[in-house]
């Protein structure tokens, strides 16, 4: 008879076995180790623009000569549509008080992360939530002074419900950082125009150029945004 001990290494085994690891190095060196599922929705896995994204809170802008600190530490942020919640992740070992959220079959994947990448969190925090976009984000508030979003302009159906999150969770002083990859196919450039025409009725959008994204990580079809609600 399996002894406890052999019953849990098989327990682990069987659980690893849904997983594989893609990693992402930091510019301290660390290395970021990013379970994706191997079968599961687009949420499973890791994205490119939510690396060009990770890899943009890195950059220099981000940085106050003056604190002798990235202007991260202490700051709440909340992800929106995390998947694998590499941006947060990231956001989190640079010192912030972050909350990932995503719909509820991904909060597994959300916590092995987590608890994979625990070790590299010094100052900062985080920890998972389950939220549908359009639904209460009374537990998410005060406004966090970050918003985060990597690829979550695919689906039609959920552009209304996203600005409508976008309206409740931010307020005057949060800023919004959005990163997408711009896809041409199908019906994506007419999800992609209604989103924006949508979000534009309250919110100003600047488009960072490549030379303020990461050298290496940056692409001609993935833009970043920076977005504020209009006074």
């Amino acid at each position: 008879m399996p002894t406890v001990s052999t019953l849990a290494n098989m327990a682990a085994e069987i659980e690893n076995s849904k997983y594989f690891v893609r990693e992402i190095e930091k510019n301290d060196g660390c290395v970021l180790r990013m379970k994706q599922c191997y079968i599961g929705d687009v949420g499973c896995v890791v994205w490119d623009a939510a690396i060009v994204l990770s890899k943009y809170l890195e950059t220099k802008q981000f940085y106050d000569p003056s604190a002798g600190a990235n202007v991260w530490c202490g700051r709440t942020v909340v992800e929106l549509g995390a998947g694998t919640g590499v941006v947060g992740l990231m956001a989190a070992t640079l010192g912030a008080q972050v909350m990932i959220t995503d719909l509820e079959d991904l909060q597994s994947l959300l916590d092995a992360n987590i608890q994979e990448n625990k070790s590299l969190i010094k100052s900062g925090s985080i920890s998972a939530k389950v939220l549908k976009w359009g639904e209460d984000v009374s537990e998410l508030l005060p406004p966090p002074h970050y918003i985060l979003m990597a690829d979550c302009i695919y689906y039609e159906q959920s552009i209304c419900p996203l600005v409508e999150t976008l309206k409740q969770l931010s307020g005057p002083e949060t800023s919004i950082i959005c990163c997408y990859e711009q896809r041409t196919e199908g019906v994506n450039p007419e999800v992609e125009r209604k989103f924006f025409e949508l979000l534009q009725q309250n919110f100003s959008c600047e488009k960072i150029p490549s030379d303020k994204q990461d050298p290496e990580f940056s692409s001609p079809d993935i833009h970043i945004l920076h977005i504020r609600r209009k006074d």
